[in-house]
């Protein structure tokens, strides 16, 4: 049976009730089919097609009504909602606009071919309140502000110096905060088990009034060709990618927030972040490698120490996915070419390369990371750090103002929602990743 999508008519309250309507009869339809796995040819048709019009008729609506659904859903922006929770809220405020926790429930143990998509009206949703310049601005300053338990834990930190989470471990060790990535079974590969430790952490070390500097580095890691040796990082854990242990929201929760915290500090909830912020200037310390994610975070980095050895690569082609902010933030690096080869194409770039020096700012032996990162804190907070945050601030200004950063997450949340269940991401994995033999 065919539907034919509401037309708009400018009134909000019209409107919704319309598109409502229209996505439950496409509901109800798409319920009367077998699961994706058992369909027959034209089932699985059939169910595109009404996938793809209840898409379409979700677009047109917030095109027209993003920021209305915004406000309803944050109090006319007097509350700061994080994107998991806006997402929850709207699925109960407008049934169908975003699937509900039943939906998500019925999906999360499922393997990534398997799923018909739900997630991707997320992606739409998200995509549409980003591009709405009032909307997607207080969205972005949500995601900035610290997490409620990572305030939970602050005085637990600074009692103690030292806080472990799933995934992270952070550590005061003189003048700077030490935040040790961990996942020592995936090569301190990054995904759901680790996402919320890292932010956490993040947001504490940033908070420590004791420390002046925060470091990044990798765990000592337990796989067998690296066993013994510390690891930057692997980018996403693809085998959970492919076994469906990754929800789309994933990748909104972690660059909004823990990456960009990185690069942008903590929020004040009475202030814009380009106006004021928590900020402490942040080294990495590179051994290894920094692939796909790992690769993207180097970009937001005050100073990169690298082992001599190290690279970096961005196989997100191979993965079928696009590289969270790569995109936006690698060509101000390393120019337009070396970019499009390294996202488009999997040039692997050398950190002791001429290309990798203009991400990386030292290059040192491997027995020589503990005392270099140790001379770089010394150098860098032996004078005071009255000026580090007010320099921060006034080089995004011109690199990349938040206006921008709010426009690329716009495009970004749409296209990776379609990445993510799309059909050419599990023939990837499996291709390059020989995924399907490999264990969760």
């Amino acid at each position: 049976m065919q539907y034919t999508a509401p037309a708009g008519t400018a009134d909000f309250a019209t409107d919704k009730a319309a598109l409502l309507a229209h996505l439950r009869r496409l509901d109800e339809q798409l319920a009367k089919l077998p699961p994706k796995t058992r369909r027959a040819l034209g089932e699985a048709q059939a169910a595109q097609a009404l996938l793809d019009e209840g898409r379409s008729a979700r677009a047109g609506f917030l095109r027209a009504h993003a920021g209305a659904v915004y406000d309803s859903l944050t109090a006319n922006r007097t509350q700061f909602v994080r994107v998991d929770q806006l997402c929850a809220a709207a699925a109960e405020a407008y049934p169908g606009l975003v699937p509900d926790a039943a939906a998500l429930a019925r999906d999360s143990g499922i393997p990534q071919g398997d799923k018909d998509g739900l997630e991707v009206d997320q992606g739409i949703f998200l995509s549409q309140v980003l591009a709405h310049p009032v909307a997607g601005a207080h969205l972005c300053h949500a995601m900035l502000l610290p997490r409620r338990d990572s305030l939970e834990h602050l005085k637990e930190f600074n009692k103690k110096g030292e806080i472990e989470f799933p995934g992270a471990r952070l550590s005061r060790q003189g003048k700077a905060s030490v935040l040790t990535m961990r996942n020592p079974r995936y090569l301190n590969a990054e995904d759901e088990g680790t996402m919320a430790g890292m932010e956490i952490a993040t947001d504490l070390a940033l908070l420590d009034p004791a420390t002046e500097v925060c470091v990044l580095r990798g765990d000592v890691v337990r796989h067998t060709k690296h066993a013994g040796r510390r690891i930057f990082g692997a980018g996403i854990n693809l085998t959970h990618l492919y076994q469906g242990k990754i929800r789309f929201l994933w990748y909104l929760i972690r660059d909004l927030g823990m990456v960009n915290k990185f690069y942008r500090g903590l929020a004040k909830p009475e202030v814009s972040p380009e106006e004021d912020s928590i900020e402490k200037l942040w080294i990495a310390a590179v051994e290894g490698f920094a692939i796909g994610g790992h690769c993207q975070i180097l970009l937001t980095m005050d100073q990169v120490i690298a082992t001599r050895e190290a690279y970096m690569t961005l196989p997100a082609r191979k993965e079928g996915i696009i590289p969270g902010a790569a995109n936006l933030r690698l060509p101000r690096h390393v120019g337009d070419r070396v970019a499009r080869q390294a996202i488009l194409a999997e040039r692997r770039i050398d950190c002791a390369s001429p290309e990798g020096r203009l991400i990386c700012d030292h290059i040192v032996a491997p027995e020589a990371m503990d005392f270099e990162v140790g001379r770089l804190v010394k150098h860098i907070t032996g004078s005071g750090l009255v000026s580090a945050a007010g320099n921060r601030r006034a080089l995004r200004i011109s690199e990349e103002p938040l206006e921008s950063f709010r426009r690329y997450m716009a495009v970004y949340a749409r296209e990776q929602a379609h990445c993510h269940f799309s059909p050419a991401l599990i023939a990837n994995l499996e291709l390059h990743w020989n995924a399907a033999s490999r264990r969760g």
